[in-house]
C-alpha cells in the first residue's frame, strides 16, 4: 500500500487474471506476463502518439448500474464485462482494476493484418540491402502478424533514398512508416525541435524544418529508435550485417555519466557502438561523441610496442626495467581517472609498497544536462573508493609541479596523462626519469625512458564508478594487440617484483576480495560477480564533505526527463 492506494491491480489478460503495477501502460503490462502487443510508434521513454495503430486490442470493463452503482451480473452470477465495440490502441491505455483485455481475438488479428497491409503498401522490397535487416520490427511483425500477401497491385510511390538530415544521419524516405519516434525524441529529450512531417497521405515525408538540420550530439539515437530502416547511421551505412556482429556490454568512457553501451564487433574489429537500456543511468540513450570512441582503438597514435630508451623491446623486459629504475628512488605516481576501479586499487597498492607520492588530474568541461557531464572521465569516483585519492582532483597537476620544484622526485610513473598538457613545464622534468604506461602517444610518452603500452576499455574487463556512485562493469569486447597484457597483469607483476615475499594474483575476484578488506570500504562483502547488469549503487556519503566539481542537479534521470516533457 502507498498513500492508501494499492500499488498493483488485477486485470484479465486473454482470459487469465494477472497482477500488474497500477496505472502501467497496457503494452508494458502485457509484456510483463509474456504477451507481446506489437507496436511501432510506442516507446517507453517517449510520450504516446498513437500513430501506427499496430497495438490495437479489445478492451472491456466490469459493468455497473448507472443509477445504483451495483454490479450487473450475468445468468451465472458473474459480473458482466462491457466490451468496447471497436478495438482500442494499447499504447494509449493505462491499466485499471478489473480491466479485461484480448490481444489475440479474431477482431484483433484482422485489425493487425489490415494495419500491416497498409504499412507495406508503399514500402520498398529492399530488405536484402537494408541496414535494418536482422533487427527490423517491420520484418518481424510482417511475419508474425501480417497476412503473408498483399492485395495492392498498383505502383508504389517513389521517394528519395539518400536524404541528408544531418552530418551523421541519412534518411531513406521510402522506408519511413511515420511513427514519429524521432520527432518526439528531439522534442522531449534533447529539446531540439528540428524534425517534422510535411505533405499528406501516402506522400507524407519526414524532413527538417527550413534552415535547420539534425546535428545535435544525440542525433544517432533517432537511428536506434527507428523501428524500420528509414533512419540510418551515415558512418555505419552498408558496412556490416548485424547478424555477423558479436555484442558485448560495456560503459561509455566519455564522461562520468557512465552510459551503458553495447559494443558490436566482428573478428576483433569494432563496427559500431549503441546504447544499452538502463533506467537508472541513461534510459535508452547515449551521445554521438561517445559512439566515436571506438575509433581510438585503431588510431595512428596508438602505442603498440614496449620501449626502453626509445628502443623497442619485449614487454617483460620493460616491466623488469621499471623494477630496477624505481628501486630505492623517490617515486611519484600520476594516476588516471580513465583507469578501472581495480587498476586504481593496484596502483594505490604499488604506491604504498614504494612509498610513492600520488597525483591525480581531473578533466572537465561543460555539462550538457543530459549524458555528457562536466567530469569528462569515467572513474574519478573510483579513485576515491580505491583509496588512490582522498579528494576530488583539479584540472591540472599543480601539486606535482610543486613537488618537482622542491626536487622531491627522482622517478615518475605516469598512467596515460600528458604532463606537459597538465601544467608541468618541460624544464621541471630535468633530472627526472619518466615511465609512461598508456594506450596512445603524447608528449610525455615521447620523453619517457620506459614505455609500456596498455589496453583500451574495449580490450579488457573491469568496473567504473559513475557520478552517482554506481559501480558498473564493462566486459572485454575485442582482443588487445598481439604481445600486450591487461593493465592488471602489468601492475600485478610490478607489485610482485617490488614486494618482498609478495604474491599477488591479478584476477578480478582476488582483487575485489582484497578491496573489500579496506577499512570503511563501501565494497565490503561485494565481489565482482555481484555487480548486476544495471550496476550497483554504493554509499558515497563518505566523500560528501569534499568539494564537488560537478553540478549534481544536472544528473539525467527518467524522472527528470518526464518532468521536462510535461
Amino acid at each position: 500500500m502507498k498513500n492508501g492506494k494499492s500499488s498493483s491491480v488485477v486485470i484479465n489478460l486473454d482470459g487469465q487474471d494477472v497482477e500488474v503495477p497500477a496505472g502501467i501502460n497496457l503494452v508494458e503490462a502485457a509484456s510483463l506476463h509474456g504477451t507481446e502487443v506489437p507496436h511501432y510508434c510506442y516507446h517507453p521513454k517517449l510520450s504516446v502518439a498513437g500513430n501506427c495503430r499496430m497495438c490495437l486490442v479489445e478492451m472491456g470493463t466490469p459493468m455497473r448500474d448507472r443509477a445504483t452503482g451495483e454490479a450487473i451480473l450475468d445468468e451465472h452470477g458473474k459480473q458482466k464485462i462491457g466490451w468496447i465495440p471497436k478495438p482500442v490502441i494499447g499504447c494509449g491505455t493505462n491499466v485499471s482494476q478489473g480491466m479485461h483485455v484480448k490481444t489475440s481475438s479474431p477482431m484483433v488479428k484482422d485489425s493487425r493484418e489490415g494495419i500491416m497491409e497498409f504499412l507495406l503498401v508503399n514500402h520498398p522490397l529492399d530488405c536484402p540491402i537494408c541496414d535494418q535487416a536482422g533487427e527490423c520490427r517491420l520484418q518481424e511483425f510482417a511475419t508474425d502478424y501480417g497476412r503473408g500477401y498483399s492485395r495492392y497491385v498498383e505502383r508504389k510511390n517513389v521517394k528519395p533514398k539518400r536524404t541528408r538530415l544531418g552530418p551523421r544521419v541519412t534518411l531513406d524516405d521510402e522506408r519511413c512508416i511515420l511513427c514519429s519516434r524521432c520527432i518526439r525524441f528531439c522534442q522531449e529529450v534533447v529539446d531540439d525541435d528540428v524534425l517534422g512531417f510535411v505533405d499528406r497521405g501516402s506522400f507524407s515525408t519526414l524532413t527538417c524544418f527550413p534552415g535547420k538540420e539534425l546535428s545535435n550530439n544525440y542525433s544517432l539515437n533517432t537511428v536506434d529508435l527507428c523501428p524500420v530502416g528509414a533512419l540510418t547511421s551515415t558512418d555505419f551505412r552498408f558496412k556490416m550485417r548485424v547478424w555477423f556482429l558479436k555484442e558485448s556490454s560495456s560503459i561509455c568512457t566519455e564522461s562520468s555519466a557512465g552510459s551503458n553501451i553495447t559494443v558490436s564487433s566482428r573478428e576483433g574489429v569494432i563496427h559500431r557502438i549503441t546504447p544499452r537500456r538502463n533506467d537508472e543511468v541513461n534510459d535508452s540513450w547515449m551521445s554521438d561523441s561517445g559512439r566515436e570512441l571506438y575509433k581510438n582503438v585503431t588510431s595512428e597514435d596508438r602505442l603498440m610496442k614496449a620501449k626502453v630508451d626509445q628502443e623497442e623491446c619485449t614487454l617483460s623486459h620493460a616491466i623488469e626495467t621499471v623494477k630496477d629504475t624505481v628501486d630505492g628512488k623517490k617515486l611519484g605516481i600520476v594516476g588516471s581517472c580513465h583507469s578501472s576501479l581495480e587498476e586504481q586499487f593496484l596502483l594505490n597498492k604499488l604506491a604504498k609498497i614504494t612509498k610513492a607520492k600520488k597525483f591525480l588530474r581531473g578533466h572537465f568541461g561543460e555539462d550538457d544536462g543530459i549524458l555528457v557531464s562536466s567530469d569528462r572521465t569515467p572513474n574519478l569516483r573510483g579513485s576515491l573508493v580505491s583509496g588512490f585519492s582522498s579528494r576530488y582532483p583539479t584540472d591540472n597537476l599543480e601539486s606535482l609541479s610543486k613537488s618537482l620544484d622542491k626536487n622531491e622526485l627522482d622517478v615518475l610513473l605516469v598512467i596515460g596523462e600528458d604532463l606537459l598538457a597538465s601544467g608541468i613545464d618541460l624544464n621541471q622534468l630535468n633530472g627526472v626519469t619518466l615511465i609512461f604506461a598508456g594506450t596512445h602517444q603524447n608528449e610525455t610518452s615521447k620523453l619517457a625512458k620506459i614505455l609500456i603500452p596498455t589496453l583500451t576499455s574495449f580490450e579488457k574487463t573491469g568496473c567504473f564508478i559513475n557520478r552517482n556512485f554506481r559501480v558498473q562493469s564493462f566486459k572485454q569486447a575485442i582482443p588487445g594487440p598481439a604481445g600486450l597484457l591487461p593493465d592488471l597483469q602489468i601492475l600485478s607483476a610490478l607489485i610482485k617484483s617490488l614486494e618482498k615475499d609478495g604474491i599477488h594474483r591479478p584476477d578480478l575476484s582476488s582483487i575485489w576480495k582484497e578491496m573489500g578488506k579496506s577499512s570503511g570500504s563501501p565494497l565490503k562483502g561485494i565481489s565482482f560477480s555481484d555487480v548486476p547488469e544495471d550496476g550497483l549503487l554504493i554509499d558515497g556519503s563518505k566523500w560528501s564533505h569534499l568539494e564537488f566539481v560537478e553540478k549534481k542537479a544536472l544528473n539525467y534521470t527518467p524522472a527528470r526527463k518526464a518532468q521536462k516533457s510535461k
